[in-house]
């Protein structure tokens, strides 16, 4: 019989958009936990392309296979959302020494005020250099076949940030080479 402690199982994120690598995370994590809830939040420190709800739905979409994952949205702090819904653990995924640097103080502050653990998964090779923010950028300021972006994101939701976020093709502005 499981824990009741570790039965309830929370991974936040903004995931603005969803990625691949999100989505390894989710899949390894729903065989280790019983429940696992997605949690789908806001950072105040970062400017969202796509609504809480948006998000929600995309993450619905791509998990709908999982039938022990639960998608959610919250405000505030990961660590009061998780103590409300009576989760023992939040799951990070770890892609290199500077998440893990930082997850840690996050880790141990968590521990701290709310008495809840956060245990790290850390991501599939593939997946290392996938960042939310790097799509995006890629998405607003460059030239791209989607296709090739959906190696990073689902192609849906490479079209989805396509729709939102690119403007005209870029002029790509080539200066001469000095004789």
């Amino acid at each position: 019989m499981p824990n009741s402690k570790i039965d309830v199982v929370v991974f936040p994120g903004t995931f603005d958009p969803v990625t691949y690598g999100h989505l390894d995370i989710i899949r390894r994590a729903a065989k280790l936990y019983h429940r696992l809830i997605v949690a789908v939040g806001d950072n105040p420190l970062k400017s969202a392309v796509f609504t809480p709800e948006e998000r929600r739905q995309m993450m619905i979409e791509h998990t709908a296979d999982l039938p022990n994952i639960k998608v959610m949205t919250y405000t505030g702090l990961t660590v009061e959302f998780a103590r409300h819904i009576g989760a023992g653990v939040i799951l990070r995924g770890i892609r290199d020494n500077m998440d893990l640097h930082a997850e840690l103080e996050i880790a141990t502050a968590n521990r701290i005020i709310g008495d809840i653990e956060t245990v790290f998964l850390m991501t599939s090779g593939q997946h290392v250099l996938t960042s939310s923010t790097l799509i995006k950028q890629i998405v607003e300021i460059g030239s791209y076949d989607s296709q090739h972006l959906a190696r990073l994101v689902p192609l849906d939701v490479a079209q989805r940030l396509e729709e939102r976020l690119r403007r005209q093709p870029p002029a790509v502005r080539v200066d001469r080479l000095p004789d």
